[in-house]
Order: C-alpha cells, then structure tokens, then sequence
C-alpha cells in the first residue's frame, strides 16, 4: 500500500476514535472562543508573534478575570501585522486549522478585516449547542480542568476536575521563599486558582509559617481539605532549578530561621522538604487521585524554554520510588528527555507519561516523542493526546494535529511490519482512550460522536 494513501486512511480511522483530553484550562459554561484573542493570542501563539517582532509577549488578562473587548481589540490590533511572518509555525497551523474547519474562514487575516472574524467568532461564543457541536466534531468524549474553573457545574457532563492549586517545586524568578507562600495562600482556604507562573504582586495572606509546626499544620490543613470526591487529579509542576534531595526536619527548622535572607539553598530545602512532606501525606488518598505534574520548562519573562538536567531526572526517579503506592503522571516539555522518562517508566510501575505539553508540542518532537513511547512502553503506560487547552477550539485543533502525526507514526510502523493496520488502529484507541481512562479514572458515560 502506498504510504501516502495508508496515511490518509490510518488518520481518517483515527478521526473515529473518541479522545479523553486529560488535562485542559477550559471554563465550565464558557467553554468557547470568546472572540479572536482566544485563538489568535493563545499564549503558545503569542510567543511566534513576539519572537516575530511583535512588542508584547505577555498573556491576556487571565481568569478569573477576562480581557475587556478594549484589552483584545488592543493586542488584535498590535499583533495582526506580525501574522505574515508566522504563517510557517505549527502554532499556525493550529490557528489556521480552527478558523478553517470551525468558522469556514480561509482568507488571510490582515488589518482591515480582522474584526469581522472576530465578531464572527463572538456571535457563537456563548452559543451552548456550538460547544457540544465543536466536542463532536473533535470526538472528545470528556475532559479534565481546574476544579476553580467549575462556574456552577453546568459543564459536568463533559468535564472532570483537578486540583491546580499549590507549587511546592516551581520557581518563581526571584524568589526563594515560594514553596512557603503557596502553602500559606492556600492555608485556611478552600481550592480556589493558584498563582501565575511569572513574576507577580504578591497577594497578603491570612497566615505566615515561621515554625517546622507552622509548616506540619499547614500542610495537614492542605491535604485535608482537597476535593478528593471531586476530583481525579492534582496539578502541579516540578522544577529543573530545584534540589529535590531529602531534607531533614533539623535542616528545614534551620532553613525556616533564615526566611527573610533566603536565597537559593534555601529555596531548595523548602521546596525538597515539603515535596516529600505533600507525598507521605498523599499516601493515603493513593487510590482517589494522580499527582500529575509538568516537567522540563523554565520561566522566561513572559513564557518559558525547554530545559531539564539530569540531576532532576535522577532525583525524580528516588522520589517516585520512595512513595510506590502514589500514582504519578508526568506531562513532559523537554524532547531530548523522553527517551530518559520512558526508561525510569519502565522500572517504575507508579509512573505513566501524557501527551506532549508546551515545548514538545511540535509535530516534529511529537513524532519523535510518539515513536519511542510506542517502542518502549506498554500502551497501559502512556496517555496519546491532551490539549492544555484554554478553548474547545484548541483542543480541537490540537486534537486534529495530533492524530495527523499518530497516522504518520503509525504509517510507518505498518509499513517497516511491527504492526498490522488492524494492530495499529486497536494501540491507537488504546493509548487515545483506554488509557486515560484506567490511569486518571475519567468517567465515560457521556457519548458524543462523529468525525474531524
């Protein structure tokens, strides 16, 4: 069979297999484009636009607020004429994918017709039966956010929830006190958003930990009050820059004195001390949830870069060994790391990798990524597709990117004969849709079909 021809026919199956999207921003009763901005000014897209020459390269006004109409005007305005110089990226691609299959646009945009299609895309955005039509036409059955983006739950027939709340091991440039000031934002509080990534206000909190008791109380006040009735996850990152080598409660005390002169080796006694701390806690509540966490991108001024050293992998591996009965999911931002993720998950059966996130999501680094996966670890092992989506249009697109890929892989597998056409089509469903829903327990009993 030629190659071209099987790929077109492994894709057009794998359009027919149903996706759960394991990890999203979407909000519950706005899961759609508000207007342009929330495809054009994507924060992945952003950064094409910025490297182009455009003079902003931060994000939107994020939720729980949303940009005004004058906030998305402004930036639409600012960055349509860098467009022309992106139009060769796979960020365009997803961009290009949305306007052309969902709103059947297929001009360029320019500066004098860019509000039309953002008034186009407005006129649906709050259109309820245009979000249950987009989910179809993705095939995705069900997907996960932050439980602070439920609204009132009109959504929970479509979306499962994780909690996204403290980052004990992210970095904040800056910084080094911020395992500390999570846990007291969150102390006394109920799930509510966590912080931005990127140098921010802080915001007061209600208590201060000074004390290795402070930080026990806090900790046990944290883990007492997840949702674990509610959610199927936890969300959380684990940084590159960060010591994760066991800390003593000796060390921490010491560590704890020193706050107000922290530097760097403080800043990793927190964050090792209380990782490990959360992960005894969590032990119990093994079976209820995944400790879910991103790996291998590092604050930037406005976004981050791809980067991961050995030392962390190292270090992660003795942590996921020493909690077994805590389930682990890494979404993975680093290409070269792959092959060294996929062999700490063959000898760590509390470990699976998902998808492909920020910095691997490239059609390219995706299909290196897929083809390794796919000769190195059980299907039970590895999840195929999630969007981190912030609009079903995305997670549309990216689903359609995704598949596209997979067919490629899955093409030449067929053709080199490790698998048959029939084989490759039952991995496929396997890793699309099994697999999410055995290692994240994501409910299935809501149906949408049809096709890309």
């Amino acid at each position: 069979m030629h190659s071209d021809h099987l790929r077109t026919e492994i894709f057009e199956a794998l359009c027919t297999i149903p996706l759960l999207d394991g990890h999203t921003h979407l909000v519950g009763g706005r899961l759609c484009a508000r207007g342009l901005h929330d495809i054009l000014l994507y924060h992945m897209v952003i950064s094409d636009l910025y490297a182009a020459g455009c003079p902003s390269g931060m994000r939107l006004t994020a939720y729980p607020d949303w940009p005004d109409q004058d906030e998305a005007h402004a930036r639409l305005h600012e960055a349509v004429p860098y467009v022309p110089s992106i139009r060769n990226t796979s960020c365009w691609l997803g961009v290009r994918t949305i306007l052309r299959d969902l709103y059947d646009w297929h001009d360029p945009i320019t500066p004098e017709n860019w509000q039309a299609l953002d008034a186009l895309i407005r006129e649906r955005a709050d259109d309820r039966a245009w979000s249950r039509e987009i989910l179809q036409r993705a095939q995705i059955h069900r997907a996960c956010t932050e439980i602070s983006r439920r609204e009132a739950g009109q959504d929970d027939a479509v979306l499962s929830y994780s909690l996204e709340w403290a980052f004990f091991t992210r970095c904040q440039d800056g910084e080094y006190d911020t395992a500390l000031f999570e846990l007291e934002r969150c102390w006394g509080h109920t799930p509510e958003n966590p912080l931005r990534v990127h140098n921010q206000e802080r915001p007061p909190n209600l208590r201060t930990i000074r004390t290795l008791d402070d930080v026990h109380a806090a900790l046990a006040y944290y883990v007492q009050v997840i949702p674990y009735d509610r959610v199927i996850s936890l969300a959380t990152h684990i940084s590159t820059d960060v010591d994760l080598t066991p800390v003593s409660e000796s060390t921490m005390a010491a560590a704890l004195e020193r706050r107000t002169q922290a530097g760097p080796a403080e800043r990793d006694i927190y964050a090792a001390y209380m990782h490990e701390a959360f992960l005894c806690a969590l032990e119990p509540y093994a079976d209820r949830l995944v400790f879910q966490f991103s790996f291998g991108a590092e604050s930037l001024p406005y976004e981050t870069a791809s980067r991961l050293s050995q030392r962390t992998i190292a270090q992660l591996a003795d942590s996921i060994a020493r909690h077994p009965k805590v389930r682990f999911q890494c979404l993975l931002a680093s290409r070269h790391a792959n092959q060294a993720m996929c062999t700490l998950c063959r000898e760590l059966p509390n470990l699976s990798l998902a998808g492909y996130w920020w910095h691997n999501f490239f059609p390219s680094a995706m299909r290196q990524v897929m083809e390794e996966r796919l000769d190195m670890l059980p299907v039970n092992k590895q999840v195929g597709f999630f969007s981190d989506a912030y609009t079903l249009e995305w997670a549309y697109a990216k689903g359609v990117i995704v598949r596209r890929q997979l067919a490629q892989v899955l093409a030449e597998k067929i053709v080199q004969g490790q698998y048959t056409k029939e084989e490759a089509l039952s991995i496929a469903y396997a890793i699309l849709y099994e697999s999410p829903q055995s290692l994240l327990q994501m409910p299935t009993e809501e149906t949408v079909g049809h096709t890309c």
